[in-house]
């Protein structure tokens, strides 16, 4: 028989039962093809194989080795397992580099981006990041504090320089609002409020948070942006209640100059915050500790602390000038 008109019938010989399939040009791929061949094979003993690749187009050896059972690689299974749990973990917001960080750190699993790139692709895991925003800056006049800190965003140790900044949220019934306390030593939050107001209560109710868990540390620099809830009485009365900590200002209109504190709160948006917000201020609140707490500052690799977490950078500082202290 000529394999064109085998393509259109399979005419058997005599004795055998006639079978009339479609061609492969339907479309239909070769792993389809393969399972074709093999439901037919088993339906029918008289069929012959041969005969059956040729109509499919299939050649006789990617035929055997396509239905051969394939041994499971457990380690490539509990591989994929981790990294599906990783991306579970960060709400679906880790991307490839960010796992590749996470297994090193974590399990001393040594993966190129690449790699953790096709995996999470054959796995359908697609970061899901939203649109940074845009900042409105305040319009009225108001007394500035110069800025000291002048982008000097590496300090030695912690508790030298601490950031603040205001961002909003979304609930349902409008917005509700949250203050952050930065150390730029390791990016670690040291305090936090959330309000429904950007008032001033805010702004000092995280600064107290963060002067009370630090454990009153002496002469910090706090520097800000110039909104009034940094610039009121009641949060320059909060500063005076720290000891020895001066105030510092960004230049007006000018965001780069607080770059760290917005730079986490566009962390939390896009890894963490759902697209529509939180049903009530309750909710957001919730929400942002278990960021914090259970995600930013002991899980998130950060590229500032060479894919170390915020706990682990201040961790190993420590450590090390303990050492240095018994040493010397």
């Amino acid at each position: 028989m000529r394999r064109d008109k085998a393509k259109h019938c399979f005419a058997p010989t005599q004795g055998e039962s006639y079978v009339r399939v479609g061609f492969s040009s339907a479309g239909i791929g070769q792993p389809q093809r393969l399972s074709l061949i093999k439901k037919l094979a088993e339906q029918d003993k008289r069929l012959s194989k041969k005969k059956l690749c040729d109509l499919f187009d299939v050649v006789r050896s990617s035929y055997y080795y396509g239905i051969k059972t394939k041994p499971i690689d457990v380690e490539r299974v509990k591989l994929q397992s981790l990294i599906r749990q990783i991306f579970n973990d960060s709400k679906q917001s880790a991307g490839a580099r960010t796992i590749v960080a996470i297994l090193a750190n974590e399990y001393g699993i040594k993966l190129t981006r690449y790699l953790a790139t096709k995996l999470m692709e054959r796995m359908g895991l697609v970061s899901c990041q939203l649109k940074t925003h845009k900042y409105k800056h305040a319009d009225e006049a108001h007394i500035t504090y110069d800025n000291l800190l002048d982008r000097n965003f590496n300090p030695d140790a912690p508790n030298q320089v601490w950031t603040g900044d205001v961002t909003y949220i979304r609930i349902k019934s409008g917005w509700c609002y949250l203050a952050v306390v930065l150390d730029l030593f390791a990016r670690r939050v040291v305090g936090f409020s959330v309000f429904d107001s950007p008032n001033s209560t805010l702004t000092a109710s995280a600064l107290k948070m963060a002067y009370q868990t630090r454990l009153k540390p002496s002469g910090v620099l706090f520097h800000s942006d110039q909104g009034t809830h940094y610039t009121s009485k009641e949060f320059v009365d909060a500063i005076a209640d720290c000891d020895g900590m001066a105030q510092s200002m960004s230049r007006r209109g000018n965001c780069w100059d607080n770059a760290p504190t917005e730079r986490f709160f566009r962390s939390f948006k896009t890894e963490w915050m759902p697209k529509g917000g939180y049903e009530d201020i309750a909710e957001a609140s919730s929400a942002i500790s278990d960021y914090i707490w259970g995600y930013y500052q002991t899980v998130r690799p950060h590229s500032f602390n060479n894919y170390l977490t915020p706990v682990e950078t201040e961790k190993r500082y420590f450590n090390k000038n303990l050492l240095e202290g018994v040493l010397n």
